[in-house]
């Protein structure tokens, strides 16, 4: 045992009589360590330690020690490594106790250093030094040293008054006199982390320590400031805000009183009050409204349901209910309008009109929705904005294409945040009217996915018997859609589910010739580039002649898309010529193409100067447009027969193929001179261009041909092309895209075409300048087709 005899009565530590013992019970602590000269409550919560506590009081006189945690183990906190220098406690009192915990108050007396593990009465100890304050007198090194620690204390009292009372009660009891218990007493105060006030605590030396402390005083003085400006910063801003708010709501008192002003409900419901009687609502929708404005009334302002009401009611009004625009209901301004803005097309525009014509008689649109079908280019969608323009009707189009969420039709429940009504809805309020033209761009582009399927939302849309009473999901209240006129685009109509088709006329498009082409050219195009490039009809021309090769061999498509676009070429060539040479008219030529916009991009697509046998040219449709396409047949000697077919046939062309085979081996070895040609030689099939695919019955004449005349040796004669399916009995069915595939024929200039017999009347519906120059013949069996390749 150690008598103590550093302190005195007058210390107020423990008393003299009595002695530290030299093996301590030692009991974990987190966060920080505890400094001598201190009486502090300390709480421990595990069984173990308050076993420990309990020992220590009944047997070691209340004597325990403390130390810091070095390296936690969350597992057991028993094992964890603890500090080698802690602090002696004397428990005072026990405060409360449980089996799981202990509160005591106990007294820091002095710091003490491990020495050696021990067990004394079964119980973990600590044989341990006591490491003692010098009794020596303080000297003057000391005595400044302890000077700057009051200093830098007076110093951080006045930037954070945390710190006042504590500090100041410490050195007034403490002073000069006793440095060491000065020092501990300020670094406990201190809200450095743990590591930091364990190095204090480990030095025995008052030079070290004093050095040390000055250090973490330093680091909480510039700590203490930093939160004194933040707080600084943030106390402003709020007293700017406040200030602000205060003084705007005076203002809207005072302006309130003297009648200037309205608060923001008021004037929100009056905006509502007066759209309200602007309006022709229904029964439904009066009723609703009514009641919605008699709970925007109720709310405040600053509620989230005021907005929500308040956005609600607004969409609800801004719709126009039982407003219409004044209609053309002369049908010759109406032709004269198509006229102005598209240039052939008849068909289309005789359709359009008859349209137009029975909605002035009937004086209502039900039952007219439009389908446009046609490659990409022709002008449908410039087709549904003529028809707005000739009907003297607003004009609002959206696309349709890709779209997957159902709510993008019929909108969102209120329940969501950020809901808000369809597109249909969306579209009456941007066009102000009820009887607007509404364009659905790519409706055979439509999708379906886990959040709907918009195709089935658009059903009730297009269907007259239901579009009247239109029920939006977000709106709740019905609207009528049957004054709208509804159009629709598509490149096909393959892909445009059944039950929606069913409710739309169909209007084709079926692209324009060369003729046609090098018109809308002239007439809009190349005006409408000069224009838009800056350019005058006196500094840049483009010659018929020119126009024609660019639509020949740069743009072949069925649409003017490509056209427009080489025309851009040329106008920006014309603009950077004129920036660099400077002015002079620029005019092009067939000659001088190629230095505006390049090499031909398509050559003939007539790939044989001669005729050669095993070769055909067919007609084809694709969603492009019309295009016209070669099938080659060649054989190879084999021991055995049979068929190849390449070039990326779909599954319908290779049974074409197959039957196509079957048909002319079964008339061809009925002849002694081919009977056994099919089982001495292998077929090859294939169709060009070998990296584009291909499907569909059509070519099933064409490739029988080619069959035909590769087995006879015969070529098939110049300047024919075909199209048509067949059977197995020689029967030649009927095909679409009659049009498309007549003006991919005079495309590259070949004029004898053969058709299916069933075919005759869609060719006759054919304007005259598509079939000005043709010969059509119509077969009803493959051996027509043979006498008209003069086979026979």
């Amino acid at each position: 045992m150690v008598k103590n005899e550093n302190f005195n009565n007058n210390s107020g530590l423990v008393l003299v009589s009595e002695v530290y013992p030299d093996n301590l019970v030692v009991v974990p602590i987190e966060n920080r360590p505890v400094f001598p000269g201190l009486a502090l409550p300390l709480m421990f919560g595990k069984k173990e330690l308050v076993k420990r506590i309990e020992y220590a009081v009944e047997k070691e006189n209340g004597f325990i020690g403390v130390s810091l945690i070095e390296n936690i183990n969350e597992a057991d906190i028993l094992t964890s490594q603890l500090y080698k220098t802690g602090t002696l406690l004397k428990v005072l009192r026990i405060v409360n106790k449980t089996e799981d915990t202990i509160n005591i108050f106990a007294q820091a007396v002095t710091r003490f250093h491990f020495v050696k593990d021990i067990t004394k009465g079964g119980v973990q100890h600590w044989q341990v030094k006591y490491e003692y304050e010098s009794a020596a007198p303080v000297t003057d090194e000391i005595k400044a040293f302890t000077m700057a620690v009051i200093n830098s204390v007076k110093e951080l009292i006045k930037v954070n008054p945390m710190f006042q009372e504590q500090m100041r009660l410490a050195i007034q009891q403490v002073g000069l006199e006793k440095p060491g218990l000065l020092m501990d007493l300020v670094a406990s105060f201190l809200s450095s982390e743990g590591k930091k006030q364990q190095e204090i605590l480990e030095a025995v030396d008052l030079f070290v320590r004093s050095e040390k402390l000055l250090i973490l005083l330093k680091e909480e003085l510039e700590l203490s400031k930093l939160q004194q400006d933040i707080r600084k910063q943030i106390e402003e801003k709020v007293s700017q805000n406040q200030r602000e708010f205060f003084l705007r709501e005076q203002l809207k008192v005072i302006k309130k009183e003297l009648g200037l002003e309205k608060d923001d409900k008021t004037t929100e419901i009056e905006t509502i009050e007066k759209k309200i009687k602007s309006l022709k609502l229904t029964k439904e929708a009066s009723k609703v409204v009514s009641e919605e404005l008699d709970k925007l009334k109720s709310l405040e302002t600053g509620s989230s349901e005021f907005n929500v009401t308040r956005t609600y009611l607004n969409w609800l009004t801004d719709l126009p209910w039982g407003k219409f625009s004044d209609e053309n209901n002369n049908l010759k301004t109406a032709r004269k309008i198509l006229d102005e803005q598209h240039y052939g097309l008849d068909d289309v525009k005789q359709r359009i009109l008859e349209f137009i014509s029975t909605i002035v008689k009937r004086g209502k649109v039900s039952g007219s929705i439009i389908c446009l079908v046609g490659p990409p280019g022709v002008g449908k969608t410039s087709i549904g904005k003529s028809i707005a323009d000739a009907m003297g009707r607003e004009f609002y189009r959206f696309s349709v294409g890709g779209m997957r969420d159902e709510a993008e039709i019929k909108g969102h429940r209120r329940t969501y945040i950020g809901a808000m009504p369809g597109k249909l809805i969306q579209s009456l309020k941007r066009t102000g009217v009820a009887n607007p033209v509404i364009m659905l761009d790519e409706i055979d582009k439509i999708g379906a996915s886990y959040q709907g399927d918009p195709a089935a939302a658009l059903l009730e849309v297009l269907d007259p018997e239901q579009n009247s009473e239109f029920l939006d999901h977000y709106l709740d209240v019905r609207f009528d859609l049957s004054n709208i006129l509804f159009v629709t685009t598509a490149n096909q109509l393959d892909t445009i589910p059944r039950p929606l088709l069913d409710r739309m006329e169909i209007i084709k498009l079926s692209g324009y010739i060369l003729e046609e082409k090098v018109e809308i050219a002239k007439r809009y195009l190349v005006p409408k580039q000069r224009n838009e490039h800056g350019l005058k009809a006196s500094e840049v021309s483009i010659s018929d002649a020119a126009l024609k090769t660019i639509v020949d061999g740069y743009a072949r498509e069925a649409g003017i898309r490509g056209l427009e676009n080489q025309i851009k070429k040329i106008m920006r060539k014309a603009t950077l010529r004129q920036a660099e040479e400077g002015s002079g008219k620029i005019s092009v030529t067939p000659k001088n193409i190629t230095d505006f916009i390049g090499q031909q991009i398509f050559t003939t697509e007539e790939l044989y100067k001669k005729s050669i046998p095993g070769v055909t040219l067919g007609l084809a449709w694709t969603a492009m447009g019309g295009a016209t396409l070669y099938i080659e047949a060649t054989s190879i000697s084999a021991k055995s027969g049979g068929l190849k077919q390449t070039g990326q046939l779909g599954n319908v062309m290779q049974e074409s193929s197959e039957i196509a085979y079957s048909y002319i081996r079964s008339i061809l070895t009925k002849n002694n001179k081919f009977k056994d040609y099919f089982n001495e030689h292998f077929i090859h099939l294939h169709v060009p261009a070998g990296a584009t695919p291909k499907d569909g019955p059509s070519a099933g004449i064409t490739m029988a041909l080619a069959l035909y005349s590769l087995v006879t040796g015969k070529a098939v004669k110049k300047g024919l092309a075909m199209t048509g399916e067949l059977t197995l009995t020689g029967k030649v069915l009927p095909i679409g895209g009659v049009r498309e595939k007549t003006i991919a024929a005079r495309r590259v200039k070949v004029f004898e075409l053969i058709f299916p017999a069933d075919n005759k009347k869609d060719f006759d519906e054919l304007p005259d300048y598509i079939k000005k120059g043709v010969t059509a013949h119509f077969v009803n069996y493959f051996d027509e087709v043979l006498k008209i390749a003069e086979f026979n």
